[in-house]
């Protein structure tokens, strides 16, 4: 496979506080793939960094075999990279239809992309909110506005940053039901969250980041074998 993003010895600070000590993976063309570890570890940081809302202090990033780590962020979104933010930050003032149809872009050239018909087939609850404003949406129906949202701009990597951070477990399920469609599809992925044994059955590569630092890769296979592993880095 073919690696669509690639960061290598990244580093980045707020102000005189480094946060990122040369932080290094990859994630091929058509994976799913992981970042996990604890809360304030990193992880979103190193997303706003492969994104350019945070500007790296050193180390090099490509995506689809460009650097892109001095780009600006709409530049970046333009290549086609496409985040579900922690938080979802949706239009409250817009409705679910204007919410997708504000991001309406095929960045993927894609021969069948995605369309609010699309989306809605996807998410049928939002077919049938789309007149709905955004502050309307209970917190599971914003998460997935969010993910439809990042869809519509056809990208050709989805990154998702605490994808079901405080949804009730049966909407969780369907969030986890819309990745692996996602995956089966061909979608290149990247997740950020804390439910393992569920990014196990659905990922193919993780990396554990502990205090900015890289401290575990390997596959699916490899992370289920230890147990320990989760408690050491990932555990509460």
């Amino acid at each position: 496979m073919t690696a669509l993003l690639e960061v290598e010895g990244l580093q980045t600070a707020y102000g005189a506080s480094q946060v990122l000590f040369d932080i290094t993976f990859s994630v091929q063309a058509g994976q799913t793939a992981t970042l996990l570890g604890r809360n304030g570890m990193g992880k979103t940081t190193t997303v706003r960094s492969i994104l350019g809302l945070t500007r790296a202090l050193a180390g090099t990033v490509r995506f689809r075999g460009e650097r892109i780590e001095h780009l600006t962020p709409d530049r970046i979104a333009r290549m086609g990279l496409a985040v579900v933010p922690e938080g979802r930050q949706i239009f409250p003032n817009l409705s679910v239809k204007e919410n997708l149809q504000a991001f309406a872009a095929n960045r993927n050239a894609c021969a069948q992309p995605w369309t609010l018909d699309a989306v809605f087939a996807l998410f049928p609850r939002l077919a049938d909110r789309a007149r709905n404003m955004g502050n309307q949406l209970s917190g599971g129906e914003q998460q997935m506005l969010a993910i439809g949202r990042a869809l519509m701009t056809n990208p050709h990597l989805l990154i998702l940053d605490e994808a079901t951070e405080g949804l009730a477990p049966l909407v969780r399920e369907e969030i986890w039901h819309c990745l692996d469609q996602l995956r089966a599809h061909g979608q290149t992925i990247l997740v950020i969250d804390k439910y393992v044994q569920r990014l196990i059955k659905l990922a193919n590569q993780h990396t554990i980041i502990e205090r900015g630092q890289v401290v575990w890769q390997g596959n699916s296979t490899q992370l289920a074998a230890d147990p320990g592993l989760w408690q050491r880095y990932i555990g509460v």
